[in-house]
């Protein structure tokens, strides 16, 4: 099957609408072998990948590239191997498309089926994520969908190298390689038209920084599926353990720092402070992280940066951490209610009643107890991989699979009824 070459991309968007309609008729072991051929396309294009992202990583750093978008840019060959099993596990994730949501039978006989169907094409603006060019890709595929990228200039040859691929998968699988667009070529005009293809893009997925989540939700005329930024909360009240409470901490801090689920303020309720804040802060500065604490957190241990009322508010995406301590649970719910993103808050405690009360009345896309908040991922969830993790109330909250990327429709059958 041979590929249009499209001069605009209002042209590729429409390639990608006409497209959407093979795909959405594409059965389950057909989708199932398109992602196969994906995975295998990527594998054996790791080195021109790997090759592609360390250019667009040298130009990164050359251009002042955050260090937390520089982790998030950068591929090497276990990366690109990751990639390709994401790509599996979701081919071996069962079929979202057909399932029967709700079925009634009308007092004059007309059947009624509620089913799941494809949205058609689903658009994603994100920056310095390659990863995301291939997860929402194949989210997309699996559901029955096309996908139109921009995925930004920092990783702009890594993209077009992985998109190259996947297309070129499509092609030798029989599929309309249309499917899969890009319009990353097309610079900030091109996001532009992404952002206006109102009746071609039938939902829009932005991912990554504040602002350009902001800017996606108030410029789009496409509807939109929030993904909020990370100012991720746990609370240690006073019956946490010392052991849980440092080793879920450092985890949700360090492990990943760059990322929207990595803890960015940690409250301690008063009683407990004397008992866990030096070692949880020790724990943290052996870690290199650097504690922005308050008062009481400064007066409790050493090497702690003054915190100021913008802490509270910042996603650090990096190595660094705030921390406060609060009266009690009613100040530490207040707090959050106050600076949190509705991402993801988690409570250490063995207060069954605290913890209870933490997730009936924390309201935000994820709420946890005793766990650490990097668990708060589409893979970890079980969805193979993740659109995002929405913010919004409206159709999705929390990690994005693939039930979300669908919608429904109603299907009546009669034999002649007309309404009186």
């Amino acid at each position: 099957m041979t590929t249009t070459t499209a001069t605009t991309a209002r042209e590729r968007m429409l390639l990608a609408k006409e497209a959407s309609r093979s795909v959405g008729l594409l059965d389950d072991a057909q989708k199932r072998e398109a992602l196969e051929s994906i995975a295998a396309a990527i594998e054996r294009a790791a080195d021109e990948v790997v090759a592609a992202n360390a250019e667009d990583l040298a130009r990164g750093r050359a251009g002042g590239l955050s260090e937390a978008l520089q982790d998030r840019l950068r591929l090497d060959g276990p990366r690109v191997s990751a990639l390709a099993s994401a790509v599996r596990d979701i081919a071996r994730l069962p079929d979202p498309v057909g399932r029967v949501l709700e079925e009634r039978t009308l007092p004059n006989g007309v059947s009624l089926t509620k089913v799941s169907v494809p949205f058609g094409v689903v658009g994603s603006i994100y920056e310095a994520r390659p990863n995301v060019t291939v997860d929402i890709a194949a989210l997309a595929l699996r559901s029955g969908n096309a996908v139109v990228l921009r995925g930004g200039s920092a990783a702009e040859r890594t993209n077009a190298a992985l998109v190259h691929a996947m297309r070129g998968a499509l092609a030798e699988a029989g599929i309309n390689p249309e499917a899969v667009q890009t319009v990353d070529d097309f610079g900030r005009e091109g996001a532009r038209d992404l952002m206006q293809a109102r009746g071609i893009i039938d939902v829009l997925v932005p991912r990554g920084s504040a602002q350009l989540i902001e800017t996606v939700v108030t410029e789009s005329s496409v509807p939109v599926i929030e993904t909020g930024a990370g100012v991720v909360h746990i609370v240690l009240d006073e019956s946490a353990p010392l052991e849980w409470a440092r080793d879920i901490i450092v985890n949700a801090k360090t492990q990943r720092p760059s990322v929207c689920n990595a803890v960015e303020t940690v409250l301690v309720i008063g009683d407990a402070a004397p008992r866990l804040v030096p070692p949880v802060v020790g724990a943290l500065q052996a870690s290199g992280v650097t504690v922005h604490g308050d008062q009481t957190v400064a007066a409790l241990t050493d090497g702690v940066v003054p915190a100021t009322d913008e802490d509270w508010a910042t996603e650090y995406l990096s190595l660094d951490v705030s921390m406060r301590v609060v009266e009690d649970l009613d100040q530490a719910l207040e707090h959050i209610r106050r600076y949190s993103t509705h991402h993801t808050e988690s409570i250490i405690t063995q207060d069954p009643v605290n913890a209870e009360r933490f997730l009936a009345e924390v309201d935000s896309a994820v709420v946890m107890a005793n766990a650490s908040t990097r668990f708060t991922d589409g893979a970890e969830f079980g969805f193979g991989a993740e659109v995002g993790i929405s913010t919004q109330k409206l159709h999705a909250r929390g990690p994005m699979g693939l039930s979300e990327l669908t919608s429904t429709k109603w299907l009546a059958r009669g034999v002649g009824q007309v309404r009186a």
